[in-house]
């Protein structure tokens, strides 16, 4: 249960905020432990529908997370003690989610917890890998040098990913907006025309015939055809979210010609770049192959990194464990074999990393390049046919005249 207080620390300030406890006892104690005098402390209150539906809102993106790393690592650089980085920060982001969370985040630390734990407790901004990455620098004294690895590589992360995305926006937009226009031409605008040929008495080419049925399905059946679009797409998204559906749709997306080879060459420079920056952050081997494997996003490949996790633990060299699946290129698991005998593994990653990030950034400005021409020739023959079929006849009745 989630209880809002005010209170003041042995400085004597003001200080509010939220903890999360089994009960109000519970909750006065912890904040007591933290040396607050409490002033007032009361449950929050139940959502309502609305608050839920504004909720949803609530969201750290991945830029801000790279801005906030940036930030992190210029404070603890500066030798700024954590709590007051932290406290100094949820102050200053204008995120107000974001800023919320820095603050619980600052409530923890203060009542004795690491950084790396109070930061686990909001996985929705900071994932096991960026909670890991924390962790290692903790430990190591180097908090600074991790949040800049951190900033690079959550920077490099958001070039590709969202040069990939907008890539695909433009014709997306293209197919949604021709689809629209093309089921209202079906509907409001060939019924009219095909009433009048039909009157005429002229005969009518087979392709017309095809056009006038083709809107007349849709005058008659068009909204059956939507409700069952929509029932299927429920359906569809339901069985995504299984994990059975889950994998089958990661599969689906590898097998897709030319966009599945852009998706493997998109989560390859991901494992790369997470190992590597793992790895030089003096993180253990097989935990940077386990927290590589929960934040790859995609199931086959957390699948082929949870299966070389046990490999890796049962003694196999991971280039071996790669090497076993047709997924990983040969030249990933030879590259990892050299790294592994000349034990400069990081590096290698780093290398191939950069490599599969070159190769993401070429595939995708190809795919743009294709995709202009390909998206006009489409609509060009597509409105062809159509004003072939309805102006065609037209001018046969005029002739005839």
């Amino acid at each position: 249960m989630l209880f809002n207080y005010k209170a003041l620390d042995q400085a004597g300030r003001e200080s509010t905020g939220a903890i999360d406890a089994i009960n109000v006892d519970v909750a006065i104690n912890s904040l007591q432990r933290r040396g607050l005098v409490l002033s007032s402390i009361t449950p929050e209150e139940k959502r309502g529908f609305l608050n839920k539906s504004i909720s949803l809102f609530d969201r750290v993106s991945s830029k801000q997370v790279v801005i906030l790393s940036r930030q992190l690592a210029t404070l603890f650089e500066a030798q700024v003690s954590a709590l007051r980085v932290f406290r100094l920060l949820s102050s200053e982001t204008e995120n107000a989610y974001l800023g919320r969370l820095l603050q619980q985040v600052a409530d923890d630390i203060q009542g004795g917890s690491s950084i790396a734990k109070a930061l686990a407790k909001h996985p929705k901004a900071f994932s096991s890998f960026y909670v890991n990455m924390v962790r290692a620098g903790e430990e190591s004294g180097k908090l600074s040098d991790v949040f800049l690895y951190l900033a690079d590589y959550l920077d490099r992360t958001y070039e590709v990913t969202s040069k990939a995305k907008n890539a695909l926006i433009y014709p997306a937009f293209v197919v949604v907006t021709f689809a629209v226009v093309m089921i209202l031409m079906f509907t409001l605008v060939i019924p009219n025309i095909s009433g009048i040929l039909l009157e005429s008495g002229q005969d009518i080419p087979i392709y017309t015939k095809i056009v006038i049925g083709i809107s007349e399905f849709f005058v008659h059946y068009g909204i059956y055809l939507f409700i069952l679009i929509c029932i299927g797409a429920g359906f569809l998204v339901r069985y995504v979210r299984t994990p059975i559906g889950a994998y089958s749709y990661s599969r689906f997306k590898l097998a897709i010609p030319y966009i599945g080879t852009l998706y493997k060459k998109l989560y390859l420079s991901r494992i790369a770049d997470n190992m590597n920056t793992m790895l030089l952050s003096a993180i253990p081997i097989v935990k940077a192959i386990e927290i590589t494997a929960d934040v790859v996003e995609n199931h086959v490949y957390e699948e082929i990194m949870n299966e070389a996790l046990t490999a890796v633990k049962g003694g196999s060299s991971l280039s071996d464990a790669l090497g076993a699946h047709f997924e990983i290129p040969g030249i990933m698991s030879q590259m990892v074999k050299v790294g592994e005998e000349t034990g400069e593994m990081g590096e290698i990653l780093k290398s191939m990393a950069n490599f599969y990030r070159r190769e993401v950034q070429n595939a995708v400005d190809t795919l743009v390049s294709l995709i202009e021409p390909a998206m006009i020739v489409f609509l060009g023959v597509g409105v062809a046919i159509l004003l072939a079929a309805v102006l065609i006849p037209i001018y046969n009745i005029s002739a005839a005249i």
